[in-house]
């Protein structure tokens, strides 16, 4: 276990440790932090911009790789390795602008974020952040250790009712204006499970997330609907439709915010315009 506190992730608008599709975010083993807030409130969420380092120490690799084939993404992605002294660092989705030798300190530039095929399209530019033992290979997709957010970092459960308002659009999502941040800039926030506890992941798109804090049950709802069962911090969905407005869409976003909260639909199938009035219904199937 590997844990992350307030200098970190303090440097950071948003991260999520569940909101992905791929192994090495399974059981919470890896961070995906973003940089700039803006990128999930303009209308596209493409624009390239400068990765500050999540971590201190000394670049040891870096390896370009093939990534899938995407109309809206670059080619290849990046992996940079750094040995913080304790562990070693893998950082993904920076073109780096670093080479092996280079010592970086917290919060300094390791290139260009680049938008991968490895990304779905309502996924904004991000830094991956995983941690291995300092004797492990550097190299594999998995076997990074499970990342814990220190107890120190104050996180806020935001209760929401489905409900919310259009402020930003894309081609792949809509953004609510619900749940609001209780406390933007001073602390952390996420959306509250029914039972307690702050929910993480693609809700129900991807397979499984995450919920962090004191919950009541190991059964776990949101907006008055079971949604998972919690084996620990990690939730497996429920087989869930979730609508907005009655129209099915693929699901909700789920992450931690510093400055803004609401909920983002990802909807690539349905279109909503800026100033609509949303009601979200999860239904079991």
């Amino acid at each position: 276990m590997v844990t992350v506190g307030p200098e970190l992730l303090g440097r950071f608008p948003r991260f999520s440790l569940y909101n992905s599709p791929y192994a090495a975010h399974e059981r919470g083993c890896a961070i995906d932090l973003y940089p700039h807030e803006g990128d999930w409130r303009e209308t596209r969420g493409d624009r390239l911009s400068t990765a500050p380092s999540p971590v201190s120490g000394e670049v040891i690799a870096t390896r370009t790789v093939a990534a899938p084939a995407k109309p809206y993404a670059v080619e290849h992605d990046h992996l940079i390795v750094i040995d913080t002294g304790t562990h070693l660092a893998r950082i993904l989705h920076v073109e780096p602008s670093v080479e092996p030798g280079d010592e970086v300190a917290l919060g300094d530039s390791l290139g260009e974020m680049v938008r991968s095929g490895f990304f779905a399209p309502w996924v904004d530019n991000h830094v991956h952040l995983g941690f291995r033992e300092a004797d492990a290979n550097p190299f594999r997709a998995s076997g990074s250790l499970p990342i814990e957010i220190d107890s120190t970092v104050e996180v806020a459960g935001v209760p929401w009712d489905g409900r919310g308002t259009v402020v930003a659009t894309g081609d792949t999502y809509a953004v609510l204006d619900a749940p609001d941040h209780p406390a933007p800039g001073e602390q952390i926030a996420g959306i509250l499970a029914d039972g307690g506890g702050v929910l993480d992941g693609g809700l129900p798109h991807y397979d499984g997330g995450g919920v962090f804090g004191d919950g009541e049950t190991d059964s776990v709802s949101l907006a008055g609907q079971q949604v998972g069962t919690a084996d620990g911090r990690t939730i497996a969905w429920n087989d869930l439709t979730v609508r907005a407005n009655g129209t099915p869409i693929t699901g909700v976003s789920l992450f931690f915010a510093r400055e803004a909260l609401g909920a983002k639909l990802v909807c690539p199938d349905a279109a909503f315009e800026v100033g609509e009035e949303v009601e979200v219904a999860v239904e079991r199937e």
